[in-house]
């Protein structure tokens, strides 16, 4: 059963259903939400901007509006779906941490399992969410944006307990690392060196590669990837030439995004489309 709820004046969306609200993505599209896929006793197999995912059982995944899904196999699954006029991710922050973590964290997809007392957590998190969508009053929309918040701050501090991502009141490397992550999100078009981003957290680049040490990752590896990114869904999901993505990417020679294409993937982006061709 799906449970649905919107507010007018506001234009704020906020739905709770199950597989079959999956099928919609039989046919790869963008989520156009942000989305939670929670598997719950069986695998659900989906694939993500062109790359083929598993949720395993007990385990939830996190999704951005932009990314592209495609709805596979699998059934017994919880889908929580919200627009940024229910619940703006950049304005609730402050309170729940998750921007450049579990949403636009930019390498990884967000995947977090559940243990067995986590998982008692969500389902009585879940129970509120269903009596507060059927429960009709004028406060019903502020009691589902904090139990959302609940429900973020929980993935979120899961998620960095999973990636070995350790807080203290002393440290800002957690901070920095989000905060470097959603402007790569805002800019990494028009943007591609690692000083406009230091200069933006008014850092040196030098400080910047330091901190990310331990992230076996660099700034401007985190840089590129998102690049890629960006590139590979327009490959595989327009009929944009290769030429016209890298200038849609901030790259007035093609070459230049075709060799950082190459040396991530191993492939040109004419050669990948060409591959996508094939196997479609």
């Amino acid at each position: 059963m799906t449970h649905n709820f919107k507010e007018f004046s506001t234009n704020a969306i906020f739905n709770i259903g199950n597989e079959t609200d999956l099928l919609q993505f039989k046919k790869a599209k963008q989520c156009e939400f942000y989305t939670f896929i929670w598997a719950k006793s069986e695998a659900i197999a989906i694939i993500i901007d062109s790359v083929p995912f598993t949720i395993q059982p007990h385990s939830i995944l996190a999704l951005t509006p932009i990314q592209y899904l495609q709805y596979i196999d699998g059934n017994d699954a919880t889908v929580y779906q919200f627009n940024q006029e229910f619940y703006c991710i950049k304005d609730h922050d402050q309170e729940v941490s998750c921007v450049g973590i579990l949403f636009f964290g930019n390498t990884n997809i967000p995947i977090i399992h559940l243990d067995a007392s986590e998982q008692l957590k969500f389902e009585t998190l879940h129970d509120v969410f269903i009596d507060e969508l059927e429960t009709k009053d004028n406060i019903q929309a502020e009691m589902l944006r904090m139990l959302m918040s609940r429900f973020i701050i929980k993935s979120t501090r899961l998620l960095k307990a999973k990636e070995g991502i350790v807080e203290t009141p002393k440290s800002s490397k957690v901070d920095l690392l989000r905060e470097f992550n959603f402007l790569v999100e805002q800019h990494f078009k028009t943007e591609h060196s690692v000083s406009f981003y230091a200069e933006k957290l008014f850092k040196s680049p030098k400080t910047l590669s330091n901190n990310f040490a331990k992230l076996n990752r660099s700034p401007l590896q985190i840089i590129h990837q998102r690049i890629v990114l960006e590139a590979q869904r327009l490959l595989s999901y327009t009929d944009k030439t290769a030429k016209e993505i890298a200038y849609d990417i901030g790259f007035e020679d093609a070459s230049h995004l075709s060799r950082l294409f190459k040396k991530h993937t191993t492939l040109s982006p004419s050669d990948y489309k060409k591959r996508l061709n094939t196997s479609s």
